[in-house]
């Protein structure tokens, strides 16, 4: 297939700026490494001294938080690397295999979580409510401030799968914080496993559409904010365009939507100006990446502009 309907000093300025905005990422993913490794070792010594399973399970989830900050750095490095005979598009696709990765470990997180919880309600344990509400608001702290690093600048697959965990941290915080209020208050030691089942039901609904919004990209899905059926009629509906046929439309990484398709036109003479006006209306969806091949009239089509029917002959 020629790529006739693509020019390629559009397609290096897309490029590049998806380079520089890998590049932005990375120095904050690794400050938020930093941060989030070092309290992780705290919170840890904090839990285990303290005898609380929220502090020790948001322990647990800062030090995934780790591994998976340093997944994401990775990624974001990765991104940067231009395209090569081997790899056309780059290493773009790193950023959605981290993302996939950091919702497996999610999930397995998530399953752990829930099994200490119900342990823990079935033979409970005395907890120290003060020492977990001190060591609660400092980690509430430096989530805050990971989660604003995180924010700050690109979102994409790789930021997305990162922000997942802090934000899953930083609700642990706000449980084991109100779980040492009540424990200090009460003294009722149920709180701790209970607020620990509520954050891993609240973080399952985010981990599970990552995960679908990853495996979709690495399947060569359709973009879940686009309907194929609704392009090709927006392709057909153009001056000069037929029909349209042999469409494709999938996400290379989360800057980049590509779309792919065979055009019977009334004049290949028109294809310039066909070509422009199709950039122009496939750019305000979203789609920068285009592969567009005018063809014969006699190839199959799916996609076909509605013409008026004729006019009934006069009555004889």
């Amino acid at each position: 297939m020629n790529d006739s309907g693509h020019p390629h000093h559009h397609h290096d300025g897309e490029h590049h700026h998806g380079l520089a905005g890998a590049s932005g990422v990375l120095p904050r993913l690794l400050a938020a490494l930093t941060l989030t490794l070092a309290f992780a070792a705290v919170e840890a010594g904090a839990g285990w001294w303290s005898g609380s399973l929220a502090l020790l399970a948001d322990a647990g989830h800062m030090a995934t938080d780790s591994l998976s900050l340093a997944l994401a750095g990775v990624a974001a490095w990765l991104a940067t690397r231009p395209a090569s005979p081997q790899h056309s598009y780059g290493l773009q696709r790193s950023e959605v295999l981290m993302g996939l990765a950091n919702a497996l470990l999610m999930l397995a997180l998530i399953v752990a979580l829930a099994v200490a919880a119900v342990h823990r309600l079935l033979q409970p344990h005395p907890v120290q409510g003060e020492v977990v509400s001190v060591v609660a608001v400092i980690g509430l702290l430096v989530n805050i401030v990971v989660a604003v690093m995180l924010v700050r600048g690109e979102q994409n697959f790789n930021t997305r799968g990162a922000l997942l965990h802090v934000m899953g941290d930083l609700l642990g915080s706000v449980a084991a914080l109100v779980a040492g209020l009540v424990i200090a208050l009460t003294g009722w030691t149920p709180i701790d496993p209970i607020l620990t089942l509520s954050i891993a039901a609240l973080i399952l609904g985010s981990t599970l559409r990552l995960l679908l919004d990853a495996t979709n990209t690495l399947m060569e899905g359709v973009p879940r904010h686009l309907s194929l059926d609704a392009v090709g009629r927006a392709i057909a509906a153009r001056p000069h365009v037929r029909s349209v046929h042999d469409l494709h439309l999938w996400t290379v990484s989360s800057r980049q939507v590509a779309l792919s398709a065979h055009l019977v036109i009334d004049d290949l003479g028109c294809w310039e100006e066909v070509l422009a006006d199709l950039e122009e209306t496939l750019k305000a969806l979203g789609i920068d990446h285009l592969t567009l091949q005018p063809v014969p009239l006699e190839r199959r089509v799916k996609w076909v502009k509605r013409e008026p029917p004729p006019p009934a002959p006069p009555p004889q």
